[in-house]
């Protein structure tokens, strides 16, 4: 038994206002139907004695601590830049101003 008919498909298609010739509404009708019988044996299978879960293993944080760290100085960062002015980097104006 199928799970969607040749009429469905052809609605869904007007729905959506796709094209489809009489041969795709065959095609697209058997291909329906594989996913929507999929779709029911996940529901057989679903049993009430298992509580929802968003993640099929426990999450760990994979994060290190978040932790003050020394970083550059303004003149190691600066060091490497083309241009700079004020203690800046200095780039090429690329919007106008109004």
């Amino acid at each position: 038994m199928t799970a969607i008919s040749r009429e469905e498909v052809a609605h869904l298609a007007r729905l959506t206002r796709l094209a489809v010739t009489d041969d795709e509404l065959d095609m697209f009708a058997g291909q329906l139907d594989v996913i929507l019988q999929s779709v029911a044996r996940i529901g057989d299978v679903a049993a009430d004695d298992i509580p929802p879960m968003s993640h099929s293993v426990p999450l760990t944080n994979v994060f290190r601590p978040d932790e003050p760290r020394p970083g550059l100085t303004r003149e190691e960062a600066l060091s490497g830049a083309p241009d700079q002015a004020e203690d800046r980097f200095r780039v090429p104006r690329i919007l106008d101003e109004e």
